[in-house]
């Protein structure tokens, strides 16, 4: 039996690529690099015919997880839900632990980006909030505490 040898990443298909990925770069993450995809590859994974799509991906330093921005050039994207909430389906939010969570927050307020709610703390171990990130993208920051 197949078995999962690593979470590898997660892709997000945006509209604003350098805008998206001006955001996960200020939060911390490093561009890995970036390609334009076409051809038998993508059309076959995405099953949509003469597809081609632009890709940045980035990495936390020193980890082996990813994320995947990818904006189309062809077809057309298609628009999503960009005020979505905790409760609709699908993915929810991209999480990061954080060690400075009200200079973060501080900083993306100033950068034009929203808290969803408000800074929550959980039984005195943790401290999280929600940002909606471009293009409606939620992201937890999380500060552990003690």
């Amino acid at each position: 039996m197949s078995r999962i040898l690593r979470f590898d990443h997660v892709g997000i298909t945006v509209q604003n690529l350098e805008k998206a990925t001006e955001f996960f770069v200020g939060l911390g993450l490093e561009v890995e690099g970036s390609t334009f995809v076409e051809g038998d590859f993508i059309n076959t994974v995405t099953a949509l015919p003469n597809a081609r799509s632009e890709i940045v991906m980035l990495r936390i330093p020193g980890g082996d997880t990813a994320i995947e921005l990818s904006s189309f050039v062809r077809p057309a994207h298609l628009n999503g839900s960009p005020q979505n909430m905790a409760n609709e389906l699908g993915i929810r939010s991209l999480s990061f632990e954080i060690d400075d969570l009200q200079g973060q927050v501080e900083r993306l307020k100033s950068q034009g980006y929203a808290l969803v709610g408000g800074v929550g703390e959980y039984e005195g171990s943790w401290k999280m909030a929600y940002i909606r990130g471009p293009e409606g993208i939620l992201v937890a920051l999380a500060q552990r505490l003690g």
